[in-house]
């Protein structure tokens, strides 16, 4: 059984660190004119980017093309091998390629090339070898070549890809900022995330409606507002007039507050005596994480949604933003 040398192992870990770093700081010089050519090539794509790539560096043209298509530039991933054999079908001139090649003489990329020009397609080459035959096709080919792999064998593709990926996202976010491309966008693209929540949740979506409401008129007793919060299970009632106007909130808090102060009998206290008055409301269409972040700040736990007349047409609590994902 092979035994761990904690030493040696963190010094080898901290030698890839270095490696990698190296690697990627050399690719700042070559953010260059070739850079902006391709910047525009896939800027005025009329279609989709195409991503090729063959073994390790199809694993990262994959990530490339999806951080493209995530980032407002529409693009998939297609691979060489099956390309040739019917899936070059997905290239059509409004289209522009991305190859990537470590070696620059990948076979099942080269074979396509001719097929690829013949259909005026932009090509964009991401390559270790700037003297390759793949960098001297390319309309524009981008030098993502390493000085030496992290690996200490110099074989397995570590450095280099690093590199490659590092390039792909230059060239994303560079799109991404000249195609005016918003958070509010990113959001549209990946609504089941915690981001895509954060950015399209509204008040509306989650608040409660109807008679799930909790409310009293102001003529009620503190036990009839106690009741109405047991039935409703939101930690708080709301007092409206005969209008839908919202008078004030009776929490929790304010409960243990009026019992902390005082005797009081549940039957005939008034409620209007125990709520907070003016209580803070919030509008329907506001977003869920902004009213979280209000909620928050004011270390409130409840929030009455009302329109712009002050009528009641919803209620918020703190778990309905919790259960919808916005924290």
């Amino acid at each position: 059984m092979a035994q761990l040398h904690p030493d040696k192992v963190r010094a080898l870990g901290q030698a890839v660190v270095d490696t990698e770093a190296e690697a990627v700081r050399a690719l700042r010089p070559r953010i260059d004119d070739s850079f902006v050519r391709a910047c525009q090539y896939m800027l005025d794509c009329e279609g989709r980017i195409v991503v090729l790539g063959m073994g390790k560096s199809g694993h990262i043209g994959s990530k490339i093309a999806a951080t493209l298509a995530s980032t407002g530039s529409p693009a998939f991933f297609v691979h060489p091998g099956e390309a040739s054999h019917g899936d070059l079908g997905m290239i059509t001139p409004r289209d522009v390629v991305l190859a990537l090649s470590n070696s620059g003489e990948t076979e099942e990329i080269l074979t396509i090339v001719p097929l690829i020009k013949r259909l005026g397609v932009p090509l964009i080459a991401l390559t270790g070898n700037p003297a390759s035959r793949l960098a001297r096709e390319a309309d524009v080919s981008l030098d993502v070549s390493v000085a030496r792999e992290a690996c200490p064998l110099g074989l397995a593709p570590t450095a280099s890809t690093t590199a490659a990926l590092v390039m792909g996202d230059a060239l994303a976010v560079s799109l991404l900022e000249s195609r005016g491309f918003t958070a509010d966008d990113f959001a549209r693209s990946h609504p089941g995330g915690r981001l895509g929540r954060r950015l399209l949740l509204h008040v509306a979506d989650i608040m409660h409606t109807g008679d799930e409401i909790p409310r009293v008129a102001p003529g009620a007793t503190l036990g009839e507002a106690l009741m109405e919060m047991t039935r409703k299970g939101l930690g708080m009632t709301l007092i409206a007039d005969g209008d839908d106007r919202v008078l004030g909130i009776f929490t929790d808090g304010d409960l243990r507050r009026v019992l902390e102060a005082r005797q009081v009998d549940v039957h005939t206290t008034p409620i209007t005596e125990c709520m907070t008055p003016d209580c803070l409301t919030t509008a329907p269409d506001r977003l869920a994480a902004e009213v979280l972040e209000l909620m928050q700040s004011r270390r409130i736990n409840s929030l009455p949604v009302v329109d712009g007349d002050r009528r009641l047409i919803g209620a918020l609590n703190m778990h309905d933003l919790l259960r919808a994902g916005v924290v």
